[in-house]
């Protein structure tokens, strides 16, 4: 189970503020590339789970993460989704890109779990978005701050992995407060907002 705090950023100069901010506490910055998939016979969407093969690039070592979450929920601006994910060759990543068939045969913990409980005989490709991530070690915890590259518009979230999530949401929240970042809870996942093909109003 992935819990995480979300708090969205509502444009683009209250993303650029906080990055400012928070920029003595930079560790690295992610250049991801999402891509989701589902069973050929919607066995994944059917029952609230999705695949995704998430690349890292703009970097000496590209790297490629398959990934199934199912069952999110997201109240008060903490997320709960169960996450399964590992890491494959990249160069497997991009083939399965190109051909979704392919993830049929790749070897993956996580892709046996999607056709043995799912009863996936076959993959289609539903396309996806790029984010920016920003990522900072900020009192104690690891702030992560997203600008989504949808095809309808950008977007700009903050998210923090947390087993405390309430008292951590407090924090994030009064550091937003004392410095006039606005905000407001994040209602819905990335990928729900990339498959409704329009940004929440």
């Amino acid at each position: 189970m992935e819990i995480e705090v979300k708090l969205r950023l509502p444009n683009k100069a209250s993303h650029q503020k906080l990055l400012q901010l928070l920029s003595p506490f930079h560790i690295t910055t992610h250049h991801q590339h999402n891509t989701f998939f589902d069973g050929s016979g919607s066995e994944l969407s059917s029952r609230r789970a999705a695949l995704r093969l998430r690349f890292h690039e703009q970097t000496n070592l590209p790297k490629c993460f398959i990934c199934l979450k199912a069952k999110a929920v997201i109240t008060n601006g903490v997320s709960r989704v169960e996450e399964d994910e590992e890491e494959v060759d990249p160069s497997i990543g991009y083939a399965c890109l190109e051909e979704p068939g392919k993830l049929m045969e790749v070897d993956s913990r996580v892709l046996r779990r999607v056709k043995e409980e799912f009863g996936v005989t076959g993959f289609v490709g539903l396309g996806g978005f790029r984010n920016v991530r920003s990522v900072y070690e900020w009192n104690g915890v690891k702030l992560e701050v997203d600008e989504v590259k949808y095809e309808f518009g950008d977007l700009y979230e903050v998210e923090c992995e947390s087993v405390e999530p309430e008292s951590v949401k407090g924090l994030i929240v009064d550091f937003f407060k004392k410095n006039g970042i606005e905000y407001s809870d994040s209602l819905t996942s990335k990928f729900a907002i990339f498959r409704a093909g329009k940004l929440p109003s």
